[in-house]
């Protein structure tokens, strides 16, 4: 199926909502970034300085929005067609990364040269948060190349 007809499938959705975790305050994430629901970040300081909380349907309506974006990204910069756990393992990279990663990565490079055993051994790479190397993005990391792999 090409690229620009697949959305993230429930799995695919489940893995990120596992991986963000909800909060219905607003808070500084490990980068420091305020964000609330399911990792959003674009309204999470305003919310922070009115004092304002999210009910969990807000907030996955919010994940919702975030979703369409990362989907668009990955459609974008992906030459070569993908299965469906591919498609929801690169929105996941990309709904926690950012499209900017994606795109400059080695990850992508290899994924559109065709090769695809490499391209998922990269997923590994991405697990800092700065000097750090976090637990919870390894986990990520894991997940997302055991999904990219799956050949369902």
């Amino acid at each position: 199926m090409p690229n620009d007809l697949l959305d993230t499938s429930a799995e695919g959705i489940g893995l990120i909502q596992t991986m963000e975790g909800l909060k219905l305050k607003p808070y500084r994430c490990s980068a420091g970034v305020w964000t609330i629901g399911y990792g959003h970040t674009t309204i999470a300081k305003t919310l922070a300085s009115a004092g304002i909380s999210l009910t969990e349907d807000q907030c996955y309506r919010l994940l919702l929005l975030d979703l369409k974006e990362a989907e668009v990204a990955v459609q974008r910069l992906v030459k070569v067609e993908l299965t469906q756990c591919q498609f929801d393992a690169l929105v996941s990279f990309v709904f926690n990364l950012g499209q900017g990663k994606l795109g400059s990565s080695t990850l992508l490079n290899k994924l559109n040269m065709g090769d695809r055993e490499g391209a998922a051994q990269e997923f590994t790479r991405w697990v800092m948060a700065g000097e750090a190397k976090l637990p919870g993005l390894v986990k990520r990391r894991e997940a997302e190349r055991a999904m990219f792999l799956r050949v369902v």
